[in-house]
């Protein structure tokens, strides 16, 4: 694509394109090669959109009493897979232990030796909300279509990769000591029993102030009022410079909250689709019909 003046994509193959030019594979693959896992370690790794920021400020407000002097969550919780393309050594002291770092990896991938949180949503809410959160940071407006990247999304756990593939590998470790698998849906129903999972596995001592603490800077209401902390600061300044994309980009974390979101903006063409993924993918292997029975399974654990 032509990137003598700054533009976002305007077709599918532009928009690998622009991913490429701004997160080189290879250096998100230094970037995980060069993380040195500690036992301690707490290493927040849900699928895009699926909960990740929201994770990342309950575990820094846990271990922090609250700290908010960041101008970006993932500084103080860093991305292991954007650490080289940003500059960041995955060494240097935190502001309070235990370590936190954030990754999009499924278990198959992701370094060994530290504890992993996992949240887990409604396959159709995390697509509409990862094409939203594109569009107009990546892509232009209406460039390209949901269906056109739905397809992707599909293509992509087709070859081994994407949500339902990443799923199982997490459902497989759902007995594993050192992994706790959490659901966005929950988080949102319960998330005073979020707080407190997230506490304990962490190894966080948690008091009554802490905790009324920890549900104020995690609610909706008081990420929106500081959501530039929240809206991809260092990402989106490194992407404008490596793809050339236009300034000033939305790539904001806290958008609408809520989960069916789906149910509004999805064809019913592409939820078939996307159902038809998981019909394919997930039920033979975890014999649950629909991710709303995994669900609930993942309640019942959490209960």
């Amino acid at each position: 694509m032509d990137l003598t003046a700054p533009r976002r994509a305007r077709t599918l193959a532009e928009f690998f394109e622009v991913d490429e030019a701004a997160f080189p594979t290879a250096e998100c693959a230094a970037a995980i090669a060069g993380y040195c896992p500690r036992p301690t370690d707490v290493v927040i790794t849900p699928y895009s959109k699926c909960g990740t920021t929201w994770l990342q400020q309950i575990f820094h407000t846990l271990r922090t009493r609250g700290d908010m002097d960041f101008d970006d969550i993932s500084r103080v919780v860093p991305w292991i897979e954007t650490a080289v393309t940003l500059g960041l050594d995955l060494e240097a002291p935190q502001r309070a232990e235990p370590r936190g770092f954030k990754s999009h990896l499924s278990y198959d991938e992701i370094p060994k030796g530290s504890r992993y949180i996992v949240a887990l949503r409604e396959p159709k809410d995390a697509f509409v909300s990862l094409y939203r959160f594109m569009e107009g940071w990546f892509f232009e407006p209406g460039a390209i279509s949901i269906a056109e990247f739905a397809q992707s999304f599909i293509d992509r756990d087709a070859n081994g990769g994407g949500y339902w593939r990443y799923l199982l590998s997490w459902w497989a470790e759902r007995d594993n000591p050192a992994v706790l698998i959490l659901s966005y849906e929950n988080m949102l129903a319960q998330p005073e029993v979020a707080i407190r999972k997230v506490a304990a596995f962490s190894g966080i001592a948690l008091d009554n102030d802490l905790l009324a603490l920890t549900l104020e800077h995690s609610s909706f209401g008081f990420m929106a009022a500081h959501k530039d902390r929240f809206d991809e600061a260092m990402t989106r300044a490194v992407s404008e410079a490596r793809a050339n994309l236009p300034p000033g980009s939305d790539a904001s974390k806290v958008r609408k909250g809520g989960s069916g979101g789906h149910k509004a903006e999805l064809p019913a063409k592409v939820g078939q689709a996307l159902d038809k993924m998981w019909r394919e993918v997930v039920t033979p292997v975890a014999g649950f019909a629909d991710y709303a029975a995994l669900e609930a399974e993942v309640r019942r654990g959490n209960a």
